[in-house]
């Protein structure tokens, strides 16, 4: 397979004037090719570029921008094959995961497409008209991590480009190859500078920040990092859309029924290795079915089976990187310093690859690190409560607040209980799917701004008001 070893500026491919960095493939540790490394001077063109387009691509027909995106839909789906396969080889997910995340992202692609920007009226009166329309703000940043390195690119750049906006793009160094052989399909649809990429490690995530000529960043990552872009984007005062950490609780009731839960427990937990931002984090479960539980977690993580992604039948792929390896690796040493235990999973049989079976752990304390830091990675601590007040105080007991999820039979209670839980997104019975037209973001630490359906849409525009005199 050919990797994208070239920036797309101005509609026109180039080398990376930094070099290049090797990729490593997770499951195999080997090198799957080098990306192209761009300079703060290449950056600079791509903003140019992107200024230069946005005059034009901003003032064209509402239908223009609408079919472009329907024809980068449809570019997508005729490379599925292709992608899915880059996805596997750098991010180290199953085939089958892969495959359905360029479904997804085809799907999302038309959706957006099909959203409209509503004019609203205000007044209308014999005297006097007013009227809101929205307006693109002019160069959008997109900022991607690692873990859904496709899905992610398109929820930033697919509604930035409806509304009008042009797009600079820098993903993950760990994860670039989808990244910029999507742009590559996406700039033979559109006008040259409309789309651009980048890549780089921090200098260039700083120099997008700081950029006097980018009008809005949009961010999925970590806390920590998206309060470095919110400092730095103070400058010339960016707007900014910010999805990052989230430390996401379940709250199993005591009428559950565990076997009927036990299966899509395990997959709000697992997706992706655990590598998802709203993915469950950490299970309070109530003592009388604690154990009945956990046994029945343990049962499923048991038939899964664990390699490289392009295997046949292999459903649990790797880790993506040493550093989330060794920080997961630290996080088993301490609970089992600590008195947790390990059910099932840990260390990975495999000679190579950054593998982690996955893990369930019982009996670990609330002030654990386990449970305290959000740890984006294939290991779920169960916790004990004994009555439904500790277990939400447990649960609210965070920095964080991006999504939580219910699980019972009684509808009404297992409602009051989400609802009080401090979060952006909440699910009864089941957790963390989303939908292109409900809005998801966090609540404190989790991030600023929302993405998705209309409302999402609306974090790439400004509002303009015009009055009519009569």
């Amino acid at each position: 397979m050919k990797y994208c070893d070239t920036l797309v500026i101005n509609g026109t491919t180039v080398a990376g004037e930094q070099g290049s960095q090797p990729v490593i493939n997770p499951a195999t540790e080997e090198v799957v090719a080098s990306s192209p490394q761009a300079s703060v001077s290449q950056l600079d063109q791509a903003v140019a570029a992107a200024r230069d387009a946005f005059a034009d691509w901003s003032r064209c027909d509402d239908q223009v921008r609408k079919d472009a995106l329907l024809r980068i839909a449809d570019r997508i789906e005729e490379h599925s094959d292709e992608l899915a396969r880059i996805l596997v080889s750098e991010q180290g997910k199953p085939l089958m995961i892969a495959q359905r995340e360029v479904a997804a992202s085809v799907a999302w692609t038309r959706y957006t497409a099909n959203l409209e920007l509503k004019v609203d009226l205000v007044l209308d009166s014999p005297e006097k008209r007013i009227e809101v329309h929205r307006k693109p703000l002019g160069v959008v940043a997109s900022i991607t991590p690692w873990n859904w390195p496709l899905m992610i690119l398109i929820w930033h750049i697919m509604p930035a480009i409806r509304t009008g906006n042009t797009v600079v793009c820098k993903p993950s160094e760990y994860t670039p190859f989808n990244a910029l052989r999507l742009i590559e399909i996406i700039a033979d649809e559109l006008p040259a500078g409309v789309v651009n990429i980048v890549t780089g490690a921090g200098e260039i995530g700083q120099a997008i920040s700081e950029h006097p000529g980018i009008n809005k960043v949009v961010f999925t990552g970590s806390t920590r990092t998206g309060k470095q872009i919110m400092r730095a984007a103070a400058g010339n005062l960016k707007r900014l859309t910010l999805e990052l950490g989230g430390n996401d609780a379940g709250i199993v009731l005591p009428d559950a029924d565990l076997d009927s839960i036990a299966q899509p427990l395990f997959i709000a937990a697992f997706k992706n290795m655990g590598q998802t931002c709203a993915a469950l984090k950490r299970l309070y479960v109530h003592e009388d079915m604690y154990d009945a539980l956990c046994d029945k977690l343990v049962a499923v993580a048991s038939k899964q089976k664990v390699g490289n992604g392009l295997d046949e039948g292999v459903t649990f792929g790797p880790v993506q990187n040493k550093a989330q390896y060794d920080y997961l690796n630290a996080l088993l040493d301490d609970i089992r310093a600590t008195g947790g235990r390990i059910l099932c999973g840990g260390n990975s049989s495999l000679e190579r690859g950054y593998f982690i079976d996955p893990t369930i752990v019982a009996d670990v304390d609330q002030r654990s690190r386990i449970v305290q830091e959000e740890q984006f990675g294939p290991i779920l601590p169960v916790i004990r409560y004994s009555n439904l007040d500790e277990a939400l105080a447990m649960a609210n007991d965070t920095d964080e607040g991006l999504a939580g999820s219910v699980w019972g039979k009684d509808m009404e209670l297992a409602s009051d209980i989400a609802h009080r839980m401090e979060c952006g997104s909440t699910w009864i019975n089941g957790h963390g799917d989303l939908h292109p037209a409900a809005p998801f973001g966090g609540c404190k630490q989790s991030g600023i701004g929302v993405e998705f359906g209309e409302e999402g849409l609306h974090e790439y525009t400004r509002t303009h008001t015009h009055h009519i005199v009569k």
